[in-house]
């Protein structure tokens, strides 16, 4: 079995595109009779300028590929102003890329305003279906996959949606032995993040023009992809 994860995406499309187009690739000159899992860990939106085009081509999903699609902090926050015409709320995501989503969803005008109706309707039923459905985590034989990471000796069941989302302190430094190797993003760094018990693929995509995406397999040591603009 070979896993490919991919970081946050923020609205990058053309890396998302080109990142695909690595790992089939990868896969077709390496692990050709392999079954093959792409997991993405979420923040597919905002900040990038493509927010509604990596949408719509993660519903797709990739062919050949088991693929997987976890929820960030950020299609949260976008999934909350949805449903809600509170002020804190929208400038919350706002200050936090909001605005380059709603450009793409062609809602500029609603910068510095708030309509979660005009939000729902420019998504579309199937769109908001699909975001509602992603998974927090995913785990298999590789690695527990989860966007932000999780609350060290903390049983899984008992982990908390704010935390496997928004988590960093208590986390990124705990050099517990989870049980397992946790695989995430949220915290951008220059290079991935290589540690014993967790491996962060965040590497700034829509900063640095580079969207990573670690190979685990059970017979080769861990591998990195890399698209770049």
């Amino acid at each position: 079995m070979i896993t490919y994860a991919i970081g946050d995406v923020h609205g990058r499309d053309d890396l998302l595109e080109q990142m695909h187009g690595r790992i089939a690739a990868d896969r077709r000159d390496r692990y050709r009779d392999a079954r093959a899992t792409i997991v993405h860990v979420g923040d597919y939106v905002d900040r990038g300028p493509d927010s509604l085009a990596v949408i719509d081509r993660l519903r797709k999903g990739v062919t050949g590929f088991e693929t997987v699609c976890l929820k960030g902090n950020h299609e949260a926050m976008m999934l909350d102003c949805a449903v809600s015409d509170d002020r804190q709320l929208w400038s919350n995501w706002r200050a936090n890329g909001g605005d380059a989503t709603l450009r793409s969803l062609g809602l500029a005008g609603l910068s510095g305003g708030c309509d979660s109706g005009r939000l729902t309707q420019a998504l579309g039923a199937a769109r908001l279906a699909w975001l509602r459905s992603l998974p927090l985590t995913h785990h298999n034989a590789a690695a527990l996959f989860v966007h932000a990471g999780i609350v060290p000796g903390r049983p899984m069941e008992l982990q908390a949606e704010h935390d496997l989302l928004w988590i960093r302190d208590g986390f990124l430094g705990s050099d517990d032995d989870h049980g397992f190797l946790v695989v995430h993003g949220h915290t951008p760094m220059a290079e991935p993040d290589v540690q014993p018990n967790r491996l962060g693929i965040d590497t700034g995509a829509v900063y640095t023009g580079r969207l990573t995406a670690a190979v685990l397999s059970e017979t080769e040591r861990l591998r990195f992809l890399v698209a770049t603009a």
